[in-house]
């Protein structure tokens, strides 16, 4: 369960307009339909009308029994939306409801820091396809809906076309059938030629990483959807996550520090 407080709740409710029992414009069914599609999740499901059938107590019910984390995604949908309404002249604006929006926007960083993948938001393309950005999405659904096991195959996936990525536009030759933990490498060596590595122990914590993407091969040919596997498990998924999150979101920042030297 969440651990909303109080005075978290009043700001909430506040900035979603959640007093007579309703939440910003939605109808029940434009409600349902928009948490079914961010979240995949059925608001009218029973188990969120022990508080009342009404749209405002749906959400708190939301709010009492699910994780910070998954409340947190939750907001973060309906704080776009309402900003999305501002943008396109549909609500009005005035500086309160930006302090407000602002305030609310804290509570949802709170809410997700304590998220089962700590750099999640590092999986994203990293190049112009509408493949890859499904690609994405569906990975980070895996997480939203708590089965790590279930996307450790399109993870790989990802990874792989990910570095790929960085391989042509860096003029780092390798062919079609070029495992992840080559590709990997030769990226590393990239790294290290261009002075783009500062320590030894950055070098050697990414080195590391090369033979991680080789067992992740076979993690992801033995044990995961990719084939007809017996899956691994959820704290072993989970790790795997965390550790390739954490070396996406390292190459993500020295790419973009490289590009506004």
């Amino acid at each position: 369960m969440s651990d909303i407080n109080f005075k978290e709740k009043k700001f909430l409710e506040r900035l979603l307009e959640m007093g007579g029992g309703y939440v910003l414009d939605f109808s029940n069914r434009t409600m349902q339909e928009f948490i079914m599609d961010t979240m995949d999740v059925d608001i009218y499901h029973d188990r969120y009308s022990f508080k009342g059938d009404s749209k405002a107590n749906r959400l708190r019910s939301f709010w009492e029994i699910e994780s910070n984390y998954h409340v947190g995604l939750l907001l973060e949908n309906l704080l776009d939306y309402w900003l999305t309404q501002i943008h396109t002249g549909e609500r009005d604006y005035d500086y309160t409801d930006e302090n407000l929006h602002k305030e609310c926007l804290k509570i949802v960083e709170r809410l997700k820091s304590g998220g089962p993948v700590e750099n999640l938001d590092s999986i994203k393309p990293n190049s112009k396809d509408e493949s890859f950005e499904k690609l994405s999405k569906s990975i980070k659904q895996s997480i939203n809906n708590n089965e790590p096991e279930v996307g450790i195959d399109r993870l790989h996936t990802f990874v792989t076309k990910y570095i790929r990525q960085l391989c042509e536009e860096h003029d780092i030759e390798f062919q079609k059938d070029t495992p992840l933990h080559s590709l990997f490498g030769s990226y590393i060596k990239h790294l290290k030629a261009s002075e783009l590595i500062d320590s030894e122990m950055t070098e050697r914590i990414l080195k590391s990483s090369i033979s991680v993407m080789e067992a992740f091969n076979k993690v992801r040919n033995d044990q995961s959807f990719a084939h007809d596997n017996e899956i691994l498990s959820y704290n072993e998924s989970l790790l795997i996550f965390n550790d390739i999150a954490n070396v996406i979101r390292f190459i993500e920042a020295l790419e973009k520090e490289k590009q506004t030297d």
